[in-house]
């Protein structure tokens, strides 16, 4: 089902690895707290090279190919952001300091890739050999896009440290509540246990799984070829430790963006049970996707301006002027 020859893979993966290598041993060697224009500046090199990738798309495989990848790619990218919130929950009810908080990403988006890898994997030879898996793709798809605008009613954080996957951890290994710099394990006592880097990093890893399982189906809406859906995710999950470092305090400003991606959710999963009987132009998911997620990001940023400009007419105190 892939556009490319192995040998292509072999070479994406290649630059994948040298990138990692030269963030982890050149630009990020010794643990310290990230400066938002450092945090932004790196972000925009991701992103950047995420959007090059797909030039490189276009004069390789065609214009078709390369609207597939920007479609996926904004759909990774966007539900990556709502991933930043969860992960700024994580490192809070684990007391992770933010000067070690790039190391638990750094092994979290190693993880990531080679778990999407698997399941893209996977998910291609299911649709290759069972095409009506695209419909049960595009049921879930729908099921989750209004599971989503209904968790934006809720009010409250759900709490990291109660999770049950930690709780099983906590059951299964040795561990202490004190940190030993950057490492995951540590000696207490004599005995090796496992420090609350280790328990963040767990739930890093299980927060990016469950978000996979929303994302792939998504990607597989717009095109299912596993060399498009993953290279599209590859970019996205690079960029989100950076992205995490300049995104992490701004959740209030992106408010609405859930709202975008859970009517693009539903708008892939209706055209996954339509396609059957009505075929789409790849550019139609593209502008629909942008549309909808510009629209969102956009009435956010509004809104938030809105409220920033009342509070500053209400005066220190919050009281309108002239009342006191």
């Amino acid at each position: 089902m892939s556009s490319v020859p192995p040998v292509f893979w072999v070479g994406f993966f290649i630059f994948i690895g040298a990138m990692l290598a030269l963030d982890l041993f050149v630009f990020h060697r010794k643990p310290g707290d990230v400066s938002l224009r450092s945090a932004a500046l790196t972000s925009a090199f991701w992103i950047s090279l995420g959007l090059g990738f797909g030039v490189v798309v276009f004069l390789w495989l065609g214009a078709e190919k390369a609207i597939e990848y920007y479609s996926g790619y904004l759909i990774e990218e966007s539900l990556s952001v709502d991933n930043v919130f969860v992960f700024s929950l994580v490192f809070a009810a684990f007391a992770i300091p933010s000067h070690l908080q790039y190391r638990v990403l750094f092994w979290g988006v190693i993880g990531a890739l080679a778990m999407r890898f698997v399941m893209i994997l996977v998910g291609a030879a299911l649709i290759e050999r069972f095409e009506w898996i695209l419909l049960v793709f595009g049921a879930f798809l729908v099921f989750t896009g209004f599971r989503m605008w209904r968790s934006t009613q809720r009010e409250g954080e759900p709490d990291p440290a109660s999770n049950p996957i930690v709780r099983f951890a906590r059951s299964r290994l040795p561990f202490t509540d004190r940190l030993d710099g950057q490492r995951f394990w540590t000696q207490v006592d004599g005995k090796r246990v496992a420090t609350p880097l280790l328990l963040a990093l767990i739930v890093v890893e299980v927060s990016d799984l469950v978000f996979a399982v929303d994302s792939i189906p998504a990607v597989f809406a717009v095109t299912t070829d596993p060399f498009i859906v993953y290279t599209s995710n590859a970019f996205a999950i690079l960029g989100l430790r950076s992205l995490y470092f300049f995104l992490a305090d701004l959740k209030d400003r992106f408010r609405y963006l859930t709202h975008g991606l859970s009517v693009v959710l539903v708008f892939v999963g209706v055209k996954l049970l339509l396609g059957p009987w009505v075929h789409l132009p790849p550019w139609t998911s593209l502008v629909v996707i942008a549309g909808v997620l510009g629209a969102s990001i956009a009435f956010s940023l509004l809104h938030s301006r809105r409220e920033e400009r009342d509070a500053g007419a209400a005066g220190p105190s919050g009281e309108p002027p002239g009342i006191g």
